[in-house]
C-alpha cells in the first residue's frame, strides 16, 4: 500500500513508497484526481491512482465480441484466481514492480494511451473510473489518507487479491480454466 504524508507547506501529499515499494519524490498536486485529465497527472500521481488490489495481475479469459459495433465493454471477462508469478499472493503485491518487465516481458504496464484498451479492469480500478468520468472508490488511499483504513475497507467491499489467489508457477492451461472466480467484476 502507499505510504502518503502531508507537506506543511502547501498541503500537497507527498507519498514515499509506490504499491511496490518503490521511492518516488514527485509531489501529488491537491485532489489531483478530480481536478486534471488523467492525461495531465505527473508520474507519481498516475501511480497513486492505483490501489493494489492486484485483480490485473490475474490471468483473465477475455472473449471479444467481433461484431462491427464493437466495444470494449460488450467483451466478456472471466477472472481466474491465478496470478502473474511475481505476485506475493500472501500480500497482494509484486515482488518485483519496478523491474517486472525484466522478469515477465509481457506485462501489460498501464498507460494513458493503452488505457481506453483495458476495460477489461475490475470495475472498481481507479483507472477505468476515472476514464469512465466516475469517482474514486469510498475506500481509495487518496480519500481515506489512511492505509489501515483502506485495507480493512477494501476487504470489507471484497477487492483485492491478498489472501486468496494462488500463482500461475506450475499450473497447467487446464487447470488454469478450471479456476474462474466471480469475486471481480469487469
Amino acid at each position: 500500500m502507499t505510504i502518503n504524508l502531508l507537506d506543511n507547506q502547501d498541503n500537497d501529499v507527498i507519498f514515499e513508497t509506490d504499491v511496490s515499494g518503490t521511492n518516488i519524490s514527485e509531489s501529488l498536486r491537491p485532489q489531483f484526481w478530480s481536478r486534471f485529465e488523467l492525461s495531465d497527472l505527473n508520474h507519481s500521481e498516475w501511480e497513486a491512482l492505483c490501489d493494489g488490489c492486484g485483480s490485473c495481475c490475474l490471468i483473465k479469459y477475455i472473449d471479444e465480441d467481433d461484431s462491427p459495433d464493437h466495444t470494449e465493454e460488450a467483451d466478456i471477462v472471466e477472472y481466474t484466481d491465478v496470478t502473474c508469478q511475481l505476485m506475493d499472493c500472501d500480500t497482494g503485491y509484486c515482488q518485483h514492480y519496478a523491474t517486472r518487465q525484466e522478469y515477465v516481458p509481457d506485462c501489460i504496464q498501464l498507460t494513458m494511451e493503452n488505457l481506453p484498451d483495458m476495460m477489461w479492469l475490475p470495475s472498481h480500478c481507479a483507472y477505468k473510473r476515472l476514464y469512465k468520468g466516475q469517482d474514486l472508490p469510498s475506500w481509495h488511499l487518496l480519500l481515506t489518507e489512511d492505509a489501515q483504513a483502506t485495507q480493512q475497507q477494501m476487504r470489507a467491499a471484497n477487492v483485492g487479491v491478498a489472501g486468496r489467489c494462488v500463482s500461475e508457477t506450475g499450473l497447467s492451461d487446464e487447470e488454469m480454466e478450471t479456476r474462474v472466480v466471480h469475486w471481480v467484476s469487469a
